[in-house]
């Protein structure tokens, strides 16, 4: 074997081992029974899955696309996608709204979206009472009916947006993901 053989090869084989598996690439497994943490988790999940495939593939070109010169650009979109699952979170944790995002590059800032709304389904699915958790900003409690008409309805609002524009920039939606079943054929 030649050492251009044994370079292509190693950098082959870490290449597939340092590739992370993101959370959504399938929607998960639906409960056994219908609670209120349960819908809700399952509200995110859905949200989850159609974020992970809006945004699976994306170029530069599309990040940079914008439809008019007063709209957010697909990028500036995923940002503020990337806020509400930070809010959708902290409405979880029982912790305040307010924090800044770090500077990331856009795969950094999937990944975090979609392990924000990784855990926040989660601890829904396993609550007994989604009264207990609220929208926090500083002194002011909003019930958790507004995370759901808010923050997890604009986030689906805006992923649906996402899609609108890669279609524009001339990347459309991958082929083969089944958003009624939660599937991606191969």
């Amino acid at each position: 074997m030649n050492k251009l053989t044994f370079i292509l090869i190693f950098t082959t084989i870490f290449t597939m081992n340092s590739q992370e598996k993101l959370p959504y690439y399938e929607i998960p497994e639906a409960p056994n029974e219908f609670t209120a943490g349960t819908t809700a988790s399952r509200m995110v999940d859905g949200l989850g899955f159609r974020f992970y495939w809006a945004t699976e593939g994306l170029t530069e070109k599309d990040l940079a696309f914008k439809p008019t010169d007063e709209s957010r650009t697909t990028g500036e979109t995923i940002d503020h996608i990337l806020g509400l699952s930070q809010v959708i979170l902290n409405a979880t944790l029982k912790v305040v709204n307010g924090g800044k995002q770090p500077v990331m590059t856009f795969a950094e800032k999937r990944k975090k979206t979609l392990e924000n709304l990784q855990q926040a389904s989660k601890i829904l699915k396993e609550s007994t009472d989604v009264s207990d958790y609220k929208l926090i900003f500083g002194e002011t409690e909003i019930p958790f009916w507004n995370v759901i008409n808010g923050p997890i309805s604009d986030a689906l609002w805006h992923t649906g947006q996402v899609v609108s524009f890669r279609r524009s920039s001339g990347n459309p939606f991958p082929k083969g993901v089944s958003v009624l079943r939660g599937t991606k054929k191969e």
